[in-house]
Parts: C-alpha cells; sequence; structure tokens
C-alpha cells in the first residue's frame, strides 16, 4: 500500500508540476493578444483588477482550503462532510463582504478604483471559487491527479478562449476582459459547488471551530504577500493612471517567467531538500545549492538581456519603453527564488509565524517606499521599490533560519556575493539596452558559457530531479 501511494504520489506530482507550467504559460502566451485588443487604459485597468481580486480574495473566502492538509486525517470518516461546512463558512464570509460593500458602493468603488459593475463580478467570482479550489485541493490528496489537472487546464483555457471572443464583440472590452476571465470559474464553480454539498450531506459548525484557528494567522501572510505583489500596480493607477500601469503591468508579466520558474524549480528541489533536512545532511545541502542557485540566477541575467525582445513579443512597440522595468523585476524575482529557499526550511520546522512578520514587514515597506517614490520617479521606480522590498524579505528570512542554529544550512557570503553580482549586472543590462549590437554580443557569450556549466556540472543537477530509490521523490 505505501509503493502504491509512493507511485501515486510521484506521478501527482509530475502531472501537478507539469499542469502549473502549462496553466502559467497560457497565461504569458495569451499576453500579446490583449495588449493589441485593449487600450493602455483599459489593460492597465484590468491589472488593476486582478490585483485587488488577489488582495482581496483573502479576506473574502479566509482560505479554508488550507486546512485540509490535518483536515484529511482528523476527519477521515467525514472528510467530505468537513469540505462541504467549510464551504459553507466560506460562502458566509463572502456574502457578508458583499452587504458591506453595497452599503458603501461609491466608497468601496473609490477606494479600489474600479467600477461598482466590475466589483460586483469580482464577489460572484469569490462566491464560487472556493467550490472550485477546495474540489482541487480534495483531488490532490486523494491522488485523483488526471481529473484536477483536466479541471486545471478547462479553467485557464475558457477563461483564455472566451476573454479574447469577448473583447473582439463586445463594445466595452474592458467589461469583456473581465467577465471572460471570470465566467469559467463561475459556470464551473456552481457545478463544483453542488458536487460537494451533495458529498457532504450536512453541515457541522464544530469544523468551523477546527478551521478558524487555523486559517486565519494565515491570512496576514498570504495578504501581506499579495499586497507585495499587487500594491505597485494599485498606486501606479491611482498615482500615475491606468496608461503608465499597462506598461508596468506588461513588463512585469515578462517577469512572470521567472516566477513559473521559480515554482516549478521549488517543486523537484523541496522533496530533496526535505530528504535532507531529515537526515541532516546540512553539508550536502550547502553545496548543492550553490550550483542551484547558479542555475537560476544564470537564467534570469539571460531573460534580463532578451527584454526589449520579449516586451516587443508581448506588448508590441508602444510597450518597449517599459525594457527598463525589466532588470528590477528579474533581480526582484532573484531574490524571491532565494528567500523561498529559506521558507522550505522554515517550513519543515513548522516555524510560520516568522513568515507572517516578514511578509507583513515587506509589504509595509514596499507601500512607504511607493509612496514616496512613484510621483517622483513614476511607474519605473515601483520597479526598483519592490526590489527593496524582496531584499529586505530575504534577509528577515536568513535571520529567522539563523535563529534556528541552522545559520550555514545555505552558503550565506557565496548568497551574498550573488546578489552584488546581479546588482552590478542589473546596472550594466541598463545600459547595454541603448546598444543592441553589443547586447547580441554578450548575450551569444553568455549563453555559451551558461550551457558549458550546465554540462560541466550536469551530475549536480540531476541530484535535484532523480527518481528517489525508494519510488518516492
Amino acid at each position: 500500500m505505501k509503493e502504491n501511494n509512493n507511485i501515486k504520489a510521484l506521478k501527482s506530482g509530475v502531472w501537478y508540476t507539469a499542469a502549473n507550467f502549462i496553466t502559467k504559460s497560457i497565461g504569458f502566451i495569451t499576453t500579446p493578444i490583449f495588449t493589441r485588443l485593449l487600450t493602455h487604459a483599459d489593460y492597465g485597468l484590468f491589472s488593476n483588477y486582478i490585483s485587488w481580486q488577489n488582495t482581496f480574495l483573502v479576506f473574502a473566502t479566509l482560505g479554508l482550503g488550507t486546512s485540509f492538509i490535518s483536515a484529511r486525517f482528523d476527519f477521515s470518516d467525514d472528510f467530505d462532510g468537513y469540505i462541504s461546512s467549510s464551504l459553507v463558512l466560506s460562502t458566509l464570509v463572502t456574502l457578508a463582504w458583499t452587504i458591506v460593500i453595497h452599503l458603501f458602493p461609491d466608497s468601496f468603488s473609490r477606494f479600489m478604483g474600479l467600477d461598482i459593475k466590475y466589483i460586483n463580478i469580482m464577489m460572484a467570482y469569490f462566491f464560487t471559487y472556493s467550490a472550485v479550489d477546495m474540489f482541487l485541493v480534495r483531488e490532490r490528496y486523494l491522488y485523483k491527479y488526471k481529473i484536477s489537472v483536466a479541471v486545471s487546464l478547462l479553467l485557464v483555457v475558457s477563461s483564455a478562449f472566451l476573454s479574447v471572443l469577448l473583447v473582439l464583440n463586445m463594445e466595452n472590452k474592458l467589461l469583456g476582459r473581465i467577465a471572460g476571465d471570470a465566467a469559467p470559474t463561475i459556470l464551473i464553480g456552481i457545478f463544483l459547488y453542488g458536487l460537494l454539498i451533495r458529498r457532504g450531506k450536512h453541515i457541522n459548525t464544530d469544523y468551523w471551530k477546527y478551521a478558524l484557528p487555523i486559517c486565519l494567522p494565515y491570512i496576514p501572510h498570504v495578504l501581506s504577500l499579495s499586497v507585495l505583489n499587487s500594491v505597485d500596480k494599485m498606486m501606479i493607477t491611482k498615482i500615475c493612471g491606468p496608461e503608465e500601469n499597462a506598461l508596468y503591468s506588461v513588463a512585469y508579466s515578462c517577469g512572470a517567467v521567472i516566477t513559473v520558474m521559480v515554482s516549478s524549480l521549488n517543486t523537484a528541489f523541496s522533496p530533496w531538500l526535505g530528504e535532507k533536512l531529515n537526515e541532516k545532511k546540512y553539508d550536502e545541502i550547502n553545496r548543492v545549492s550553490r550550483y542551484y542557485i547558479l542555475l537560476f540566477v544564470c537564467s534570469a541575467g539571460g531573460i534580463m538581456l532578451i527584454a526589449p525582445e520579449l516586451l516587443l513579443f508581448m506588448g508590441g512597440r508602444s510597450y518597449t519603453g517599459a525594457k527598463y522595468v525589466m532588470p528590477p523585476v528579474a533581480f526582484g524575482c532573484v531574490c524571491q527564488f532565494l528567500y523561498t529557499l529559506y521558507v522550505n526550511v522554515e517550513q519543515f520546522n513548522k516555524k510560520t509565524v516568522g513568515m507572517a512578520i516578514a511578509s507583513m514587514i515587506a509589504a509595509i515597506s514596499n507601500y512607504t517606499l511607493n509612496y514616496f517614490f512613484i510621483p517622483r520617479f513614476g511607474y519605473i521606480a515601483a520597479a526598483y521599490t519592490t526590489l527593496a522590498s524582496f531584499m529586505i524579505l530575504l534577509f528577515i528570512h536568513m535571520l529567522l533560519v539563523k535563529q534556528m542554529g541552522l545559520k550555514n544550512i545555505y552558503p550565506g557570503k557565496f548568497i551574498v556575493v550573488v546578489l552584488l553580482a546581479v546588482s552590478v549586472y542589473t546596472l550594466l543590462v541598463n545600459v547595454l539596452y541603448a546598444n543592441n549590437g553589443i547586447r547580441y554580443c554578450v548575450l551569444a557569450v553568455y549563453a555559451v558559457i551558461s550551457v558549458y556549466v550546465l554540462l560541466k556540472q550536469k551530475s549536480i543537477f540531476m541530484l535535484l530531479f532523480r527518481k528517489r530509490n525508494n519510488g518516492s521523490l
């Protein structure tokens, strides 16, 4: 039985990694379509809408699916009852927020920079999002990866297709983009909502008492990370206008390529890390992580060099002026990647309170820096303030792991040297954008050196992706 579960876990991990990459890639691929179909103002307003949706989500739903990791064991004889109870609680919270919004519609509209009809679509999305999220989490924990992957792909493909269709055929293209993005989740969510309620058959309020102490402490952490990733777009929209937010958002979307690499590589690295932490092989983690860091940094550096071409593909010539946003965004992704290494250690040791505090400090720093620098230097300043906030987050996590007595688990001095090198490289890339001939020569040399290092150290990299002898990752 254990071996069968290991095989299921292996297959699930492979499928989820592939699905995550595909779904994120579809979003990246469709960006060039929408930058050409929407005006700069509409594209910027949609980016603002998504930023508010991601930020408000944790309040409107409480993220109750995060409690399933323990509830499936504690309530194994009534797991479906637990899910249906959690779903109803999430619905009541969303309903309460909907009532509050409609008591003060003008205030919320001004504060969010969105027309009330768009806020109503957002709330309809929240009502059914929990059903989709809880269904997918349930299927993953039961290793029903085929159903989970199929639903995930159906959602992202249908959202992309419907959005394009509505934008092409509606006079209000912003409404078409927002409705097309939300409608598949709403429609599929209604079906899944009924399915989960029918499976659960009853509502037990005792389950609410179990879920809330688990989920509520995560809200500051999740909210702070969401604010950290979204507040720059909100503030650019308010201070500079939606047109400049469009330029910033497209450049930031190019950085999403690196973010996909973070999540995909971490899927491969974290199981290996957990195995070595369990065996207390800290020297091996220190040694291998050097190559792992170099692999990511080299990839991010390459993307910095081709930023103008990426922006030309993603948005067209009218967006190429945002190329100077890309180097600090890519540098920020490097910091994000590095602090994820430390977060993995904190999660393994069940030290999550510090994670929330670190995220809150970084989010407050980002807001404060944006408040002072965006009005003075424009939307490009937001990329550097976000970079500074990610660096703060990284150093806090380094200190948290050091306090656990694991300061040598990663090569701290090596990481500092890497950050200094990337800082110099970021400034150099900004200069190279003015001369494409020199930049292409540097890119060619960069590619040759990177491939050589990868081939030279391929045995080290293979440690991260090989299948374990016991059949698990």
